[in-house]
């Protein structure tokens, strides 16, 4: 996989996340803070500036109430 091409992924990931949030009215905080983790990372996250492991991916998809088929594409 090419770098564009990796970078491409983790934005319409982080694009997805963030569309989710705001379907659901929610802020970058709200969504941090009941996903345990940083403010500050979770908006890197959005901004597609930082890739989450599975594990915080996980996190971040159950605070959000949605499951990992609405954001990653097959």
């Amino acid at each position: 996989m090419s770098v564009t091409k990796d970078k491409k992924t983790v934005l319409e990931i982080a694009n997805k996340i963030k569309e989710a949030r705001l379907k659901k009215d929610l802020k970058q905080s709200e969504v941090a803070e009941k996903a345990g983790l940083n403010a500050n990372y979770y908006a890197k996250v959005e901004r597609g500036e930082a890739k989450p492991s599975v594990v915080t991916l996980t996190k971040i998809l159950k605070a959000l109430g949605i499951k990992s088929s609405d954001i990653l594409s097959v």
